[in-house]
């Protein structure tokens, strides 16, 4: 994979951790997609209403979608890089966590495992004026919201095909296109994630 900008490194833990690149190259694909449709939109006049300080969409989202390499991505960032006193407090968000809860990684009003959000968090942006009090955006407003390139969600989801077992190219495509990959997604508001609190010891 030739160099990005957006990729994000941690040359110890990839080396400890074979699933750990591919997730990352599939982050850094989505970002890269990610921010030249913005960069688009906003040359046609659009005005990107999402702000550092803004969790309008984490407060607000019931049915975040998760792929498996993501839970586990997810599980070693918190396990593995998160120190107190964050350590604590995303413990006791997961351990407090319902069903039809905000997404527990949202601590005051920022999220706590921004790096290694889901593929789903960062494509999420919405153009025009920002979100009211509660608004989901998605539902009231879809005109608003980006619209990715399919192209670079394809590309990174392609890039963590090896984490299933999917080596071959034409069935790492077939893999995606037929909904397989698709059919394995959770909800991130659903996960038990009292497991994960456990885990963190």
């Amino acid at each position: 994979m030739k160099k990005n900008k957006f990729r994000l490194s941690f040359p110890k833990d990839e080396k400890a951790h074979r699933w750990l690149p591919l997730l990352l190259n599939a982050y850094a694909i989505m970002d890269e997609g990610v921010s030249k449709d913005i960069e688009k939109a906003e040359k046609m006049g659009k005005k990107l209403a999402c702000r550092q300080g803004c969790s309008n969409c984490c407060e607000t989202h019931r049915d975040i979608p998760v792929y498996p390499i993501e839970f586990v991505g997810i599980y070693w960032y918190v396990i593995e890089k998160i120190k107190e006193p964050f350590r604590s407090q995303i413990k006791t968000s997961l351990i407090k966590h319902k069903k039809a809860d905000p997404c527990p990684f949202l601590l005051n009003k920022a999220c706590s495992i921004y790096p290694i959000r889901p593929l789903a968090c960062r494509q999420f942006n919405v153009f025009g004026k920002p979100c009211a009090e509660g608004e989901d955006t998605f539902y009231t407003r879809p005109e608003d919201v980006l619209k990715p390139s399919e192209h670079y969600l394809g590309k990174a989801l392609y890039e963590t095909t090896p984490f299933y077992g999917i080596f071959d190219e034409e069935e790492k495509i077939e893999f995606i296109n037929s909904g397989k990959l698709n059919s394995l997604v959770k909800i991130l508001q659903h996960f038990p994630w009292i497991e994960l609190a456990r885990r963190m010891g």
